[in-house]
């Protein structure tokens, strides 16, 4: 379950793009916004007390820090992809490695905390659905060949059981697994506060989204 839940996940989400294409993006972010706040209650009541327990508290933060400014350097290179922004012009007969790339590297490191133990799988599911319909959207949408956009989102889906399979497997993820969950912490502090805090049409925070939002963090407190 833990390696095959994300990889239909991202592949039903390219096949519920392909066959219905909607044409509004607005319950897709609603449902974005719920996985942020999902995502981010569960960080604090599972990653953040576990990593602390076992290790030096100021070693925690340094290396929550790197995940945070890692994230920052990955958006500049895919664009904000990870928490629904699309912003990058593509190219018919061009494979976009860099996007590519950059959300694989993302993908990986959020698919280390995930065991068979915790709960951080059904925060990753929740957040991969949106990101990867929007994604498919976009990849649908642009002067991409169908094939690219097909192997683009097939590899893409490997990458989170890729880096859960190598948490138990490597003996170097393992030996350093709390300072490289910090690092994943980091990543999920920064993806799921921009979804959360940026502002809404008019600089205004829907109500729907507020909503939303302490329904994704009552969710993960009840878990």
């Amino acid at each position: 379950m833990v390696y095959i839940l994300p990889i239909l996940a991202v592949i039903a989400s390219f096949i519920f793009v392909y066959l219905i294409k909607p044409k509004s993006q607005k319950n897709i972010k609603l449902l974005l916004a719920f996985s942020g706040a999902f995502l981010l209650a569960l960080t604090f009541f599972e990653l953040l007390p576990e990593v602390y327990e076992k290790t030096d508290s100021r070693t925690v933060a340094v290396f929550i820090l790197a995940g945070i400014l890692l994230q920052v350097f990955l958006e500049f290179f895919s664009k904000g992809a990870e928490h629904g922004h699309m912003h990058i012009e593509l190219k018919a007969n061009s494979f976009p490695i860099v996007l590519f790339l950059s959300l694989s590297l993302h993908a990986l490191i959020e698919g280390i905390p995930v065991t068979k133990d915790n709960n951080i799988l059904y925060a990753i599911l929740v957040h991969k659905i949106p990101v990867a319909i929007i994604l498919s959207i976009f990849l649908l949408n642009s002067k991409l060949k169908i094939g690219y956009s097909i192997v683009f989102i097939l590899l893409f889906a490997f990458m989170t059981p890729l880096g859960s399979f190598l948490s138990l497997k490597s003996n170097f993820i393992q030996e350093y697994g709390d300072q490289i969950t910090s690092i994943a912490i980091g990543v999920f502090f920064h993806i799921s506060t921009v979804v959360l805090f940026e502002s809404s049409k008019g600089h205004s925070f829907n109500l729907r989204k507020l909503l939303v939002i302490i329904l994704g963090v009552t969710v993960a407190y009840l878990l």
